[in-house]
Formats: structure tokens, C-alpha cells, sequence
């Protein structure tokens, strides 16, 4: 008979999928004339009260707000994220404005991974009742809510992923991705044995 083996935690990496952060510009702003001078955003008041810019290299989504802040999103790694507000700010000091790059922050990351074996639910939840919840009428999957790092795992058994969010740094992805691996391998699914 042959047994297929669980990956180690160093088998399985956790991807970034999205990072966002913030920038203050330290200034007002139109939106109005950043939409009619900008070739790249779009402005619908009626939707969201700020303008949405679109960066294609490096590729990412900007909101700009008339209080001049920015929120930058979908960017895949912190340097691609403060590229992209930088690309931002850039097109609004061309505009005439006297925006300036500060306080950049990191306020999310967002990862993602498939650990290659199916996890039970139910005994991570019961083993954990303080930090879990897991409804699977309400939703598939568990919310594992860690402290220290304070992130929150998604895991989903039946495809077998994991969504870690809430994290700051991106050594904080990997010391919770650590921590529920940990504490997965005990509600592992016993390895599927072939003839």
C-alpha cells in the first residue's frame, strides 16, 4: 500500500494577493478636474464620493478623496503598492496641485494558499472555541481570529485553502500561516490510501 504524505509548512507558501495602504497628500483636492484632466479616472458622485484611478504598470486600483487622502488597492506586494500611489501623486501634481507623499501606511494584506490536505472543521472549531467560529449553514468556511499577530484565517475544507487577512507585515502572514498549520495538523483528514 502507499500512503500519500501531508506537505510540511515549508512545502506550502503563503501568496499575496492584495495590499493596501494609504497615503495623505496634505492637501484639498477637486475631484471634478482630476476626472476631466486624467485619462485613467473615473468619478461617479452618486456611487463614491471619491475618484477611482486606475495604475496599469504597476497594476492597481487608487481611490482619491477630496479630504486628500488615498487608499491604494490590488497591488500584489508593498513596493508595488507605494509605486503606485507614488505613479498617483504624480499625476496630481501635474494637475497643479500641491499634493505631497505622506504618512504611506500599510493598513492590510491579504494572502492566500492551498494546503494540500482536507481539514476538519468541526474538531479545529471545537478545539478552539475562543478564537474560532464556524457556522456552515451561515458560511463554508471557518474564521480563526488570532490575537498575536491579530489577523483573521478563513479556512475551507473542501478545497482546502486558507485566506489569511488582516496583517500589517508581511512577517506576520507567515507566523500565523505557522501558527493554524500548527494546529491544522491535528484535524487533518487521514491520508487517502491507495491499493
Amino acid at each position: 500500500m502507499m500512503e500519500t504524505q501531508q506537505p510540511s509548512a515549508s512545502e506550502i507558501v503563503p501568496t499575496i494577493q492584495n495590499v493596501i495602504s494609504t497615503v495623505n497628500l496634505g492637501c484639498k483636492l477637486d475631484l471634478h478636474q482630476i476626472t476631466v484632466k486624467a485619462q485613467n479616472a473615473e468619478y461617479n458622485p452618486k456611487r463614491l464620493h471619491s475618484v477611482i484611478m486606475r495604475t496599469r504598470d504597476p497594476k492597481a486600483t487608487v481611490l482619491i478623496f477630496a479630504s486628500g487622502k488615498m487608499v491604494c488597492t490590488g497591488a500584489k506586494s508593498e513596493a508595488v503598492s507605494e509605486l503606485a500611489a507614488r505613479k498617483c501623486v504624480r499625476t496630481i501634481l501635474k494637475m497643479g496641485f500641491d499634493a505631497k507623499f505622506k504618512d504611506f501606511k500599510i493598513q492590510n494584506m491579504v494572502a492566500n494558499c492551498d494546503v494540500k490536505f482536507p481539514i476538519r472543521l468541526e474538531g479545529l472549531a471545537y478545539a478552539n472555541p475562543h478564537c474560532t467560529s464556524y457556522e456552515p449553514e451561515l458560511f463554508p468556511g471557518l474564521r480563526y481570529r488570532m490575537k498575536e499577530p491579530k489577523i483573521t484565517l478563513l479556512v475551507f475544507a473542501y478545497v482546502r485553502k486558507l485566506v489569511i487577512t488582516g496583517a500589517k507585515r508581511r512577517e506576520d502572514i507567515h507566523k500565523a500561516f505557522e501558527v493554524i498549520l500548527s494546529r491544522d495538523e491535528n484535524f487533518a483528514s487521514p491520508p487517502t490510501v491507495w491499493p
